[in-house]
């Protein structure tokens, strides 16, 4: 990077953000750090947009990857589709739900989990069915009434197992909390933490008194999504325990048949709950972020099968049984990160399932901390490194840039995959990116500031380079009119067509013909050694002095042979730049179709005979021109017969490469050319130049194209030719 320039005497400084200097003090680099400041200042205000981006990229590593399942010490009995299809509509009468509950406990389950909320009485009891049995005997209304209602029924069986009933935390004050005791080893501070509901829902009150275990279901959805779900919670100012546990951390309570819970805290946070010989930590609020793994069908059966004996006898021994409602209208569906819709009964068993594997995501208390350091950190390097490297190298800096925008998301991952650490590496990346952004722009506008200064050297290349174009494009212009057009000869006995593209501005093949006298038609094609202007002045000059030989000759002396001598003579007289030229001239009778001809190094002429085979011209060779002074070229002759076309070609056709360097070769132009033996002169060589063109499309031409097509056809009756 260049110094910055020192103002003349009395002109203002000349430092801004476009100075190329590189103190740390430049206005630019303290205008990065001061947006660096904002944004470390918003990261840790933790924002509601930064947190929507903090827990968008909670719920990426989770999707891409999910929880593998190791143990299953959860199963879940749902009142599924098949059961409501078996049994009836919901809700069931109480005493199928006890039937289901003590099918449930012969197999010894480590504890049953009831997710259903029963508030009011069974409508289906026999005292509640007889009140509505209008004109019924009194004596069956009696009976009826004397037996024991549905809910007893059901209370009993939940007194003979271990039932937690599930209890839904309310915004509103009501209900009567039953639960097990808390100690609380931990500050005020910490307990305020746990959040609180004004009143809960419960079931029957006989229900309530005969389970033996009550939790809260209450998840913690944020954005509609359950990531976290509460351990404990406070319940207003009712009477008894103010603290609640969670549905899961009851069933736990049951299985290892302890008393109650112990609340852990540090600080002004709380740190782990425990029962029993289970402890587990939580979050400072009392929750834990789930790991959740994919639905499994392998953690549920079906009620139906419960209740009449259709599952192992072992399928619940020692397992958290779950009970809930699956069926159509019965769901209580959840999103859980991955997007994937769930039963929240499935969301208890996988918590569970957390526990037992070990498997819980951890927030850890110092990540916050580390986060906004990494940031500063990153930062504080783009600062200074990005608008350094970008003068002396734009990819460079971009390389880095990038580098470290995707640094902390991979670390970030990496941390989640194998330690089940939540890093908030999205935060850091959007930190770094936004700063890396600025810092290229910056370096940018340096840049631009700079070559601002090369413009006007700039522009007068563009205008010397457009000056040299012009000439160019009119050196090609004069060139391409020293060429005859093929409509130029009018005579019915003969067609012509001709071309001629050169490989850069100007090219060094060349063809011509004309007529020497009324009768005979000189024409020629030749090719000069190398490429542009200086080819194309040597064809220039060889067109003309073959042309000047050719005319000077009388009727009787015009040889082929020795016209090719003199042109070489001629030619070869002023050739500074050592060139050559191969050639192919000759002679035809527009009477007979007799030919003379020579060839001085050129391809020797292809013959479209009339008849349909294909022949060429052989003989009459020599060394192309300026090769051997005073070569004696010999001539040859041949003959056309009506209808016959002769097609003549430089090697710009042949050696014409496409982008796989493979050449278009003489047995691909000898066939093109049997394919349009019908073709007009003009028709051939323009179908042939197409064909080129197209297998060439892509990669620059590695030659001049030049080609001579004519046509010998004797005048037909009551036709003059000119």
């Amino acid at each position: 990077m260049a110094p910055s320039p020192q103002p003349q005497s009395g002109e203002p400084p000349q430092d801004s953000l476009f100075t190329l200097d590189r103190s740390l003090k430049s206005p630019g680099i303290l205008a990065l750090v001061a947006l660096l400041a904002v944004l470390l200042g918003l990261m840790a205000s933790e924002t509601a947009l930064q947190r929507r981006v903090t827990l968008a990229w909670f719920d990426f590593c989770q999707t891409v990857k999910p929880r593998v399942v190791a143990s299953q010490p959860a199963v879940i009995v749902a009142i599924d589709e098949k059961s409501l299809a078996e049994l009836g509509q919901w809700p069931w009468p109480r005493t199928t739900m006890a039937r289901l509950v003590d099918q449930i406990n012969a197999q010894k389950p480590a504890a049953i989990g009831i997710d259903v909320l029963m508030p009011e009485p069974d409508r289906l009891s026999p005292g509640t069915v007889a009140q509505t049995l209008d004109g019924a005997p009194p004596d069956l209304i009696a009976r009826l009434s004397a037996l024991p209602s549905n809910d007893s029924i059901l209370a009993a069986a939940l007194k003979r197992a271990p039932v937690v009933l599930g209890i839904a935390g309310m915004p509103t004050p009501g209900g009567t909390l039953r639960a097990a005791p808390f100690r609380v080893r931990a500050s005020a501070a910490a307990l305020d933490k746990l959040p609180v509901f004004a009143g809960v829902t419960t079931s029957l009150a006989e229900l309530e008194a005969a389970a033996p275990g009550h939790g809260l279901l209450s998840a913690e959805p944020e954005g509609a999504i359950v990531r976290r779900i509460l351990l404990a919670g406070r319940v207003g100012e009712m009477e008894g325990s103010p603290l609640a546990p969670a549905f899961s951390m009851e069933l736990i309570r049951l299985a290892t048949q302890s008393e109650g819970f112990e609340l852990h805290g540090a600080g002004s946070s709380l740190g782990a709950l425990q029962t029993g010989g289970f402890t587990t930590p939580t979050d400072r609020d009392g929750a834990v972020w789930v790991y959740f793994s994919p639905r499994e069908a392998g953690r549920y059966v079906s009620a139906v099968d419960v209740i009449k004996g259709r599952i192992p006898a072992d399928r619940l021994a020692q397992k958290f049984v779950l009970i809930g409602a699956t069926g159509l209208g019965l769901l209580d569906h959840q999103t859980v990160p991955s997007g994937e819709r769930m039963p929240g009964i499935e969301i208890h068993a996988q918590l569970l399932e957390n526990f037992f594997d070990n498997t819980l995501l951890e927030r850890p208390h110092w990540a916050r901390l580390s986060e906004l350091l990494a940031a500063l950190v990153i930062g504080l390097f783009l600062v200074i490194a990005v608008p350094q490297l970008a003068q002396a190298r734009t990819s460079l800096a971009l390389g880095v840039g990038v580098v470290a925008v995707a640094l902390p998301l991979a670390s970030g991952f990496a941390l989640f995959a194998q330690l089940r650490w939540l890093m908030d590496a999205a935060s850091v990346s959007l930190v770094t990116g936004l700063v890396f952004a600025a810092a290229m722009g910056l370096a940018l506008l340096r840049i631009a500031h700079a070559n601002r200064t090369l413009e006007l050297e700039a522009q007068a290349r563009r205008l010397a380079a457009a000056k040299l174009q012009g000439e160019l494009d009119a050196a090609r212009a004069i060139q391409t009119g020293m060429l005859p057009a093929a409509g130029s000869l009018r005579d019915a006995r003969v067609a012509l067509g001709a071309t001629m593209v050169p490989a850069r501005e100007v090219g060094g093949d060349l063809y011509d013909f004309f007529k020497v006298d009324a009768d005979h038609l000189f024409f020629m094609i030749g090719d000069v050694s190398g490429k542009g202007l200086p080819a194309s002045m040597f064809m220039a000059v060889t067109k003309a002095l073959y042309k000047s030989a050719v005319l000077r000759a009388r009727a009787g002396e015009r040889d082929v042979g020795a016209l090719m001598a003199a042109a070489n003579e001629e030619v070869a007289r002023e050739n500074p730049e050592m060139l050559f030229v191969t050639a192919f001239a000759g002679i035809l009778n527009l009477q007979t179709g007799a030919l003379t001809y020579c060839n001085a190094g050129h391809d020797n002429p292809i013959i479209l005979r009339a008849a349909g085979n294909m022949d060429r011209f052989a003989g009459g060779d020599g060394p192309p021109l300026c090769v051997m002074d005073d070569f004696p070229y010999g001539a040859a002759e041949g003959q056309l017969h009506p209808g016959d076309l002769l097609v003549l070609a430089t090697d710009g056709v042949m050696e014409a490469q496409n982008l796989a360097n493979e050449l278009f070769t003489s047995a691909r132009y000898e066939s093109l050319l049997q394919n349009l033996s019908q073709s007009t002169p003009a028709q051939l060589v323009e179908s042939i130049k197409a064909e080129v063109n197209t297998f060439a499309t892509g990669r620059d031409p590695a030659d001049d194209l030049t080609m001579l097509a004519l046509r010998w056809e004797p005048t037909p009756p009551g036709v003059t030719a000119t």
